[in-house]
């Protein structure tokens, strides 16, 4: 089994989680971690086992020994890290939101295409079992066709203008933050909406903070999302169909949940709770892609980030969300 040296851009909690998911993983090496902050490089590396670790981004882009790179720096720099480490030959899986709009994901993609790399967003839902076991059900048939989808991703975080999620500069907004994981919810289980209606909140920042988006589909389905730092009704997506209903819900991370409701029969439960969160096994495809010569994942295709950004792009106009300096 080929082994991976990974790099990790911009130490912080996402780092830590998704490095716990490496740890897992036989087949890949805790190489290298790149920081603006030195120290904090040091200390990120010295707690999980780093072999080497930067004061800068450019220095972390520029070792020849790092094969691949997870970037995990805010919305509004993953595009130019994302490139940095593209133009230096690395593999890149980043963080989502991919980008802040659709122009910088199409250069992304692009730029990995002309360098023949590995490139993928780091989409959670698809590799987890309670996703995998909502497509099952909804294969099956036993449901019948969906009829509606209501998803919400909410908490309450401590209200801060620098925090990236409140800081326009950043990209700061729930939706790109948690608000794309019900648009994800959407467009997994029913596809891209031919029309899309949204509203927002904004903080005293001038971010977004709260939005309520509405699709409607031509062929008579529509979903409902919600996101909001305002209010913490956690984590859930409910799947309304026509012999029945499925809830998939899970906690921050953790005690994945679908929860089966056939018309006229009892109710079924299955619960999940895998090791690392199962943060490995986005780490996990990113080297079995490179194992079989792949530059893209079918879990996670480009094509699916792009109606993704263009997706978002488009509730964002909708709601008259902007980032000054990106749009």
């Amino acid at each position: 089994m080929k082994s991976y040296k990974w790099g990790i851009l911009a130490p912080g909690k996402m780092s830590a989680k998704f490095t716990g998911g490496i740890k897992l993983l036989e087949n890949a090496e805790l190489y290298a971690v790149g920081s603006r902050d030195l120290q904090r490089a040091k200390q990120f590396a010295d707690e999980f086992g780093f072999k080497k670790y930067y004061g800068s981004y450019e220095e972390l882009a520029a070792d020849p020994d790092v094969e691949i790179v997870y970037v995990a720096s805010p919305h509004s720099h993953h595009n130019a890290h994302t490139l940095l480490c593209l133009r230096n030959r690395k593999n890149v899986i980043c963080e989502k939101a991919f980008s802040i709009n659709t122009r910088e994901v199409e250069e992304m993609i692009s730029e990995a295409r002309k360098q023949n790399l590995f490139l993928m967003e780091a989409l959670w839902p698809p590799f987890q079992p309670f996703y995998k076991k909502a497509h099952e059900i909804l294969k099956s048939g036993v449901l019948g066709r969906i009829v509606n989808l209501h998803g919400f991703f909410t908490f309450i975080p401590p209200y801060d203008p620098d925090d990236r999620k409140f800081n326009l500069a950043l990209g700061g907004s729930s939706l790109l933050d948690i608000g794309i994981y019900p648009v994800i919810d959407a467009l997994t289980f029913i596809g891209v909406p031919d029309e899309i209606k949204a509203t927002a909140l904004f903080a005293d920042s001038g971010s977004e903070d709260s939005i309520n988006v509405i699709f409607k589909y031509n062929d008579r389905r529509m979903a409902t999302l919600y996101s909001s730092f305002r209010t913490s009704i956690g984590i859930g997506c409910e799947i309304l169909c026509e012999k029945g209903n499925m809830t998939v819900s899970r906690g921050r991370d953790m005690n994945q949940k679908v929860i089966l409701d056939l018309h006229g029969m009892e109710r079924q439960e299955f619960v999940f709770s895998p090791p690392a969160m199962g943060y490995h096994w986005e780490a996990e495809e990113v080297m079995k892609c490179l194992d079989e010569g792949k530059t893209e994942s079918a879990v996670v295709p480009l094509s699916f980030s792009l109606d993704l950004i263009k997706t978002l792009d488009k509730i964002r106009r909708a709601a008259g969300v902007f980032f000054p300096s990106k749009d």
